[in-house]
């Protein structure tokens, strides 16, 4: 919590501040989905990552941010840190379920 309101003070004065998604590691219904839809999940947590991987490159809003408003730069390397560990768990913890479940058939 306390990131968070960290984050957004310091992208207060830089609007631009990219944020990637952090999604949540476990959700309600997680082993309740078949096969197919934890493969699916599992695609899309890894494309959660890629797009936080690529909020770290060389963006508009990250030259923006360090020239202009430095913390900015940094929030937004601590929001992709929190977004890639975030993304990653969320893999594992489907695969597990996966796993679990005999889908490789």
């Amino acid at each position: 919590m306390r990131k968070t309101i960290l984050i957004a003070a310091l992208c207060a004065p830089l609007a631009a501040c990219a944020t990637p998604t952090v999604v949540d590691v476990q959700q309600p219904g997680d082993r309740a989905l078949s096969c197919d839809a934890l493969s699916e999940q599992m695609q899309a947590a890894y494309r959660f990552e890629e797009d936080a991987r690529d909020e770290r490159g060389v963006t508009g809003e990250n030259v923006a941010a360090a020239v202009l408003f430095w913390p900015g730069l940094l929030a937004t390397y601590m929001n992709t840190d929190d977004a890639i560990d975030a993304a990653r768990d969320r893999r594992e913890h489907l695969m597990r379920i996966y796993d679990d479940k005999g889908c490789d058939g």
